[in-house]
């Protein structure tokens, strides 16, 4: 396959992504923005830029060489920003069912697949600690991070997606009725490890921003009550805010979902921006009509959408985000989830070629 040509991006800024969390203004030009890339591989290679050597690298070697190539992947699609994390901090589930797709293996959650069910097993579950947390990939990321850029951290979930994870969707449901203290304690002590998480990682120079990722609905509505979210979640979600906010940062927050019911609850928590849409749902530039003067938003491409579209489809409506969503500022282009491994090579290469081409101020 020849290789795919995108036009030159400018110099990396970090300050352009900034601009639009923050709600600042307009940057020189439309920023990109991905929760994460399930294809970097296979983009780089159609842009004649991945490194064959090394493939076959362990350890820190290995890690080194995909932060690497990370840095080549943003810079030359564009971004202003890396994605880094430490390692050593997660909450550790039953090993999960995988089923056979077209991309290889996948694991899924059943709705009722406690790791947790009872007081017995909370108290003997293993709970992160933060000191056995390793920073050296945020450190190193530090070191070869190129001039202008930052890096924006995402957490290992998020407080609902954890405390569901470990009680099960069907098991989070009963225990409302069944022991809500035992629900109590799992958003205090996933919460209380997840403030903790970010209140660290925040406080590194490299670190220009951070994202908590907590999917919270479905295509209809939340999972849960408006007033459990109100109860258990929204009170971390603040916490979360303020602990990234004291070292003068800004974080976004990515929830899948329909949120209207709390959308306004959302907003009060002080998130700098929402991720994730669905034009399903509601498209991101109704979003923006309805909050964009209260919260940042970013992506929206919908990802049904651009697994469908032609080439000229996808520029056409590329160039259509960026007129109903650029104005004013406070949003940046990119998918309405993120770059998953079914999504064409050749289709997301052109939406980030529009942007380039499109997507000025």
């Amino acid at each position: 396959m020849p290789h795919f040509a995108l036009p030159a991006t400018s110099e990396p800024d970090f300050g352009r992504i900034e601009m639009v969390l923050r709600r600042r203004g307009e940057p020189d030009r439309v920023p990109f923005f991905e929760l994460f890339s399930n294809i970097e591989q296979e983009v780089l290679r159609a842009l004649g830029l991945f490194d064959e050597s090394g493939l076959a690298a362990q350890g820190r070697q290995r890690d080194e060489r995909q932060m690497r190539q990370h840095v080549v992947y943003q810079r030359a699609l564009g971004y202003d920003y890396v994605n880094v994390g430490a390692s050593g901090f997660s909450f550790p589930q039953r090993e999960r069912p995988t089923v056979m797709g077209a991309q290889g293996p996948r694991s899924y959650v059943p709705a009722d697949f406690p790791t947790i069910a009872t007081w017995e097993e909370f108290e003997r579950y293993p709970w992160p600690r933060m000191e056995d947390v390793d920073y050296w990939p945020v450190e190193r990321m530090a070191e070869i991070v190129p001039d202008g850029m930052k890096a924006i951290v995402m957490g290992p979930g998020g407080v609902l997606e954890n405390v569901m994870w470990l009680l099960s969707y069907a098991g989070i449901g009963y225990l409302l009725y069944d022991d809500e203290p035992l629900v109590a304690a799992m958003f205090d002590e996933v919460g209380t490890r997840l403030v903790a998480y970010f209140d660290a990682l925040a406080s590194f120079d490299v670190v220009g921003g951070m994202i908590l990722g907590d999917d919270m609905g479905f295509k209809t509505q939340i999972m849960l009550s408006p007033a459990v979210f109100r109860k258990y979640v929204f009170p971390w979600h603040r916490k979360l805010v303020d602990v990234v906010h004291r070292h003068g940062k800004p974080i976004a927050l990515h929830a899948c979902g329909n949120l209207s019911v709390v959308m306004g609850d959302v907003i009060a928590c002080g998130w700098d921006a929402k991720h994730s849409f669905e034009d399903v749902i509601e498209p991101v530039w109704e979003t923006k009509r309805r909050y964009g003067d209260r919260i940042a938003l970013l992506g929206g491409f919908d990802l049904d959408a651009i697994c469908r579209m032609s080439e000229a489809e996808i520029r056409a409506h590329t160039r259509a985000l960026i007129e109903r969503c650029a104005p004013g500022g406070g949003w940046a282009l990119g998918t309405g989830n993120s770059v998953a491994n079914y999504i064409p090579v050749e289709s997301f290469l052109t939406m980030i070629d529009e942007g380039l081409r499109a997507g000025r101020y």
